[in-house]
């Protein structure tokens, strides 16, 4: 993990893409994508059943970490139409002891009464003091937006010509973009300006890279 200050408020970066606000305590979690598994699945792909509880696993852990009082997702929460998934889901916010915000993406096209049902409140964006909190990246003046949609990216290169694409945290001067939490996901290469940061998700750790000079 890595504590990181946005606008002068602390932050802790998560291996898993999550981000944390200390004072606030409340979680961020953009693109988990329930249900991507189960629709690949039922279309013929050759993925492993197990394969849909690790987002829930990963889920169990970052909220056993921080214990927040309030978990926003940044959009895309859900990744199709409704499916089987939706069941795990269910059972897994019946044990949440936060409230509960999903800030509607573009894959979420499941009816928000779905959510609204199970407590969860459904709104098209949040302002959260200076914060805002979109699903789509989006500069608005006054303010620093929190958002996801776009499963950022960076190579890691080591040794040799050794190279990996890891998700990554993306920060520019009023923007910061969360990885992608959903581990059935793609990543999207980012090009880093000198007045970028980025901060790489290994399995264990949050690396910050140096700006691209």
């Amino acid at each position: 993990m890595l504590e990181v200050n946005l606008q002068e408020e602390a932050f802790i970066f998560h291996p898993s893409g999550a981000l944390y606000c200390k004072r606030l305590q409340t979680l961020l979690i953009a693109d988990v994508h329930l249900g991507k598994i189960a629709h690949f699945r039922k279309h013929g792909s050759a993925i492993p059943q197990k394969a849909i509880l690790k987002n829930f696993q990963q889920l169990k852990k970052v909220v056993n970490t921080f214990k927040p009082e309030k978990i926003y997702f940044l959009g895309d929460l859900f990744h199709s139409a409704f499916n089987t998934e939706f069941t795990y889901f269910k059972t897994w916010v019946q044990k949440q002891q936060a409230d509960l915000t999903l800030i509607v993406g573009n894959h979420d096209i499941i009816a928000p009464t779905h959510f609204e049902n199970l407590g969860i409140k459904v709104e098209k964006e949040i302002y959260l003091e200076n914060f805002l909190l979109t699903h789509h990246p989006e500069i608005r003046e006054g303010f620093f937006t929190i958002c996801g949609h776009i499963h950022p990216g960076f190579r890691l290169r080591g040794m040799g010509k050794q190279h990996e694409k890891l998700p990554c945290f993306f920060k520019s001067k009023q923007q910061l973009i969360l990885p992608a939490f959903g581990t059935f996901t793609g990543k999207y290469l980012m090009q880093q300006s000198e007045s970028d940061q980025i901060y790489v998700c290994t399995e264990t750790e949050v690396i910050p890279i140096p700006p691209k000079l």
